[in-house]
């Protein structure tokens, strides 16, 4: 799994799995004795990083606090993932928008963020955002953090600051 990171990162999705093994210093038939296809590769390495980010956001979350404390929580865990994992977060990234990944397996990650979705839903319970589909808040939060992360990343000495900017602007916009 390290390998195929590491290549759909550096060389996108159209990499050949030769390559992926090679990078895992197994014959590229062994490959195949795991996975049966690379879309089979790509669904499960997705599925992985998807519940790594979930886990990320929300260990270690102290349900006693308010949900603004809570949200910062998970927010601030996401970005210092992504800017911790560059190569995973460019993976998951290219991922996420792949054909390849099947509707099963969209599902389950869903169910592996469950906990980060019901924070969000509570915080918006009562905001601007309350009547709009949840599929949609989520787009937009996720399109928010990738512009923080990439700050983060472009920015080392100011990451604080942008992951602190990004977080005051998902509070405005969801409470």
């Amino acid at each position: 799994m390290a390998a195929a990171i590491g290549i759909i990162a550096r060389q996108g999705l159209d990499a050949p799995t030769a390559l992926i093994a090679k990078e895992a210093g197994v014959a590229n038939g062994s490959l195949f004795n795991y996975f049966e296809t690379k879309g089979d590769l790509f669904n499960q390495l997705y599925l992985e990083l998807k519940s790594e980010v979930a886990s990320a956001a929300i260990d270690d979350i102290d349900l006693a606090s308010d949900l603004r404390q809570q949200t910062f929580h998970a927010w601030s865990r996401w970005m210092n993932w992504a800017v911790s994992y560059p190569e995973k977060r460019k993976a998951l990234s290219q991922l996420s928008v792949s054909e390849e990944i099947t509707d099963a397996s969209r599902a389950s990650a869903h169910q592996s963020l469950a906990g980060v979705v019901d924070l969000i839903a509570r915080v918006c319970a009562n905001g601007p955002l309350q009547d709009e589909r949840m599929s949609f808040v989520i787009a937009v939060l996720e399109s928010l953090a990738g512009t923080t992360m990439d700050f983060m990343i472009q920015y080392p000495d100011e990451a604080e600051q942008r992951c602190e900017a990004g977080f005051a602007m998902l509070w405005k916009a969801l409470s």
